[in-house]
């Protein structure tokens, strides 16, 4: 069959679906990977899966008319010259314009991966609400006619059905992205002093203001203690600006360590995963910490929740509460003791429910390709 992926953000693809795509294109299909415009580095990775790119206009956080019919437009071309017998697409650009290019080709398949709600779906003012509102409404037009809406959680899924943007019928849930055991493979808890890591995007409802402001009050009877940030910068109106962050590290509150590629020598350097978010589709980055065997102590929000067994593999916290999150902290300062067993149990967890090869197997039944 001739199967398209499509998604916004290129350096994600290799990481986040490369192992997806290549599971399909070992089941013989032909796969053709989409994306903005990506490194000569993401391109020669998708064609050493046996895949195919091909590059699109789309903005990501925009909300720039043209841009998205133009983005509308490519998708429908990419169809009509293709012709693909099925259409995989994740994060909501590719979700709305994909499904609404698909419904172009009646023969054509379309599969929406609702990865996360992400900055759209949260209440604000006249603007933020404006948009909720354009998105469900889009969501519920583009998603009609998929044969499945496959979500990371069940509060997404349970959400979207309440709403009507998909039918009961349509939905399924699977268990994240998956994570590679292999890949990120268990490694011992590191012989230095406490050490706190967050990795995300460089955004505010990543939690990184409750992460910085709890960071600073455990710091007043715990000097030993790091907090470590590790991310990029975005191009979201949530975005917080690399000034603030450079002036947090330079306070010594945190300490800011860049972007990366390679997230596994920075989780290895750290005792407790930290994600302090608002909402999540299932957080990757937790998964590769608890593959890693690390406590995690992340928020009772969508999608972190479904990460932790509390006080077994690690705690949850209430959201955009930074009081409580330096409680967890403390806590774990308190009870070192319990590390070993809490890193034991999130390696546990990673191989009972997240393996990839099990998550992306899953997949590829619900798309009739495996």
């Amino acid at each position: 069959m001739k199967v398209v992926v499509i998604g916004a953000y290129p350096d994600s693809i290799l990481s986040f679906r490369g192992a997806m795509i290549k599971a399909m294109v070992d089941a013989g299909h032909q796969v053709l990977v989409m994306s903005a415009p990506a490194s000569e580095q993401v391109i020669k990775g998708v064609e050493s899966l046996g895949a195919t790119f091909q590059s699109y206009d789309v903005q990501r956080n925009g909300l720039n008319p043209i841009v998205d019919i133009k983005t509308f437009l490519q998708l429908r071309k990419m169809v009509n010259d293709f012709q693909p017998d099925k259409i995989l697409a994740y994060t909501i650009k590719p979700v709305i314009w994909g499904g609404l290019a698909a419904r172009t080709r009646k023969s054509t398949q379309f599969y929406g991966f609702i990865t996360g709600l992400g900055y759209a779906f949260e209440k604000g003012g006249l603007v933020r609400n404006a948009v909720n509102t354009l998105v469900k409404m889009l969501y519920r037009v583009s998603l009609k006619n998929a044969v499945k809406v496959i979500f990371q959680n069940n509060d997404n899924l349970q959400l979207f059905t309440q709403l009507g943007l998909c039918q009961q019928s349509q939905a399924a849930r699977v268990h994240g992205s998956g994570v590679s055991l292999t890949h990120y493979p268990q490694t011992p808890l590191p012989e230095q002093p406490p050490t706190f890591l967050l990795i995300a995007r460089l955004l505010g409802d990543k939690g990184i203001r409750e992460y910085v402001a709890a960071a600073k009050q455990v710091k007043q009877q715990n000097l030993s203690a790091r907090f470590l940030l590790v991310g990029p910068e975005d191009t979201s109106p949530d975005k917080i600006e690399m000034a603030q962050i450079h002036s947090w590290h330079e306070e010594g509150i945190i300490e800011y360590l860049g972007e990366t590629k390679d997230v596994v020598p920075f989780i290895q350097q750290c005792h407790i995963y930290t994600l302090p978010s608002y909402h999540e589709g299932l957080p990757r980055t937790v998964l590769e910490a608890m593959s890693i065997g690390r406590p995690i102590l992340t928020t009772d929000a969508v999608g972190c929740r479904e990460t932790v067994i509390d006080n077994k593999n690690g705690l949850l916290v209430n959201v955009k509460d930074s009081h409580e999150l330096a409680q967890g902290m403390q806590w774990f300062l308190d009870n070192q003791e319990q590390w070993p067993m809490m890193a034991e149990a999130s390696r546990d967890f990673a191989m009972r429910l997240f393996d990839v090869d099990k998550v992306n197997g899953h997949i590829l039944e619900l798309m009739s390709l495996s």
